[in-house]
């Protein structure tokens, strides 16, 4: 019952109101004491805050600072007035790069080691892919901006019918394949990044950085086909920015069945990030595409052990931000 002090016309408002509103729902439903009941949905709430946050959040990054590149791109595309301009699409990527690389070094604290690895021609970039691509963004973002070289990705077929996202496709060259688009952009001179395991590595691998590639060796034949090497690259601590909730059987058997990333992500953590670029796997004429699939996925292995501690842990990733010293590089 409301005491003679909580009347709902005098008093603290914060208090006194929402105590009357308790009070007045519930001789309404009957309920006894449903401020009690309130209070206790209160004190959940606010228990369970950091909890929602850590989910909603790589949805508000997703949204807020991609389609602000998204409407970047669009201005940009006005002043193309129908043609299709490089020097103008440049610009454009100059100014998401640069936004990128600042988020970059501002939340991970972003490094790059390995960069006497890229060769001066083409090449294939092997990835090792986290929950999140924010990493291999970041790394084409360094690329362009401090060694003036662009770099293509091989992303899935789904990112082209995310809405708005045809004109970050266009403007960054992005290739779903086939196979033959991939030759042809190597042999041109570009780099191509790609990620054998692709969304199903992203989604279903965990702290402990399983590599996913299934059967795939489709890039090996391509690097083969255009004669470049590929150079292995992963990220320090990518598993801990943001992770998914991949171990449930159901969610595994929905991605096999519709192909999408229906998996929830958390986290948005500003870990530290070191992107380690491997030594180049030369081309080899009289090597297979197995034994090349092979070979990569173990160099990327390799990198994998030698600079990440596994099982991640997301504690000692943010605790890395003000560490000088790092796994052996």
């Amino acid at each position: 019952m409301i005491g003679g002090n909580e009347s709902c016309t005098a008093g603290p408002i914060s208090l006194s109101y929402l105590t009357c509103v308790a009070h007045l729902l519930g001789e309404w439903t009957g309920v006894e004491h449903l401020e009690d009941y309130l209070g206790y949905t209160v004190y959940l709430l606010w228990l369970l805050l950091p909890l929602a946050i850590a989910f909603i959040y790589p949805g508000i990054f997703f949204l807020i600072f991609i389609y602000t590149s998204v409407i970047i791109l669009h201005i940009h595309k006005r002043k193309l007035n129908g043609e299709k301009s490089g020097n103008v699409w440049d610009g454009a990527r100059k100014i998401l790069t640069t936004l990128w690389d600042g988020h970059a070094r501002i939340w991970h604290g972003y490094e790059v080691h390995g960069n006497e690895n890229i060769p001066e021609g083409p090449a294939l970039f092997v990835f090792y892919h986290g929950a999140c691509p924010a990493d291999i963004i970041y790394f084409i973002s360094r690329l362009l901006l401090e060694k003036k070289r662009f770099c293509c990705i091989v992303a899935d077929h789904f990112v082209s019918k995310i809405p708005g996202f045809k004109i970050m496709v266009e403007a960054f060259e992005v290739l779903h394949g086939p196979k033959e688009a991939c030759v042809n952009a190597l042999k041109k001179g570009y780099l191509l990044g790609i990620s054998p395991g692709g969304v199903r590595e992203a989604l279903f691998s965990d702290e402990t950085y399983v590599i996913i590639w299934g059967n795939r060796k489709g890039f090996a034949q391509v690097a083969i086909d255009a004669k470049v090497p590929i150079i292995p690259v992963f990220t320090q601590n990518v598993r801990e920015g943001i992770r998914t909730v991949g171990k449930i059987k159901i969610l595994r058997k929905l991605y096999e069945r519709i192909r999408l990333p229906v998996v929830p992500m958390y986290g948005g953590f500003p870990v530290k990030l070191r992107t380690f670029v491997g030594e180049p796997i030369p081309y080899d004429p009289n090597i297979t595409a197995e034994e090349l699939t092979a070979k990569t996925k173990a160099a990327l292995q390799a990198l994998i052990e030698k600079h990440q501690k596994i099982p991640g842990n997301i504690c000692r990733a943010l605790m890395e931000r003000f560490q000088t010293r790092q796994k052996e590089d």
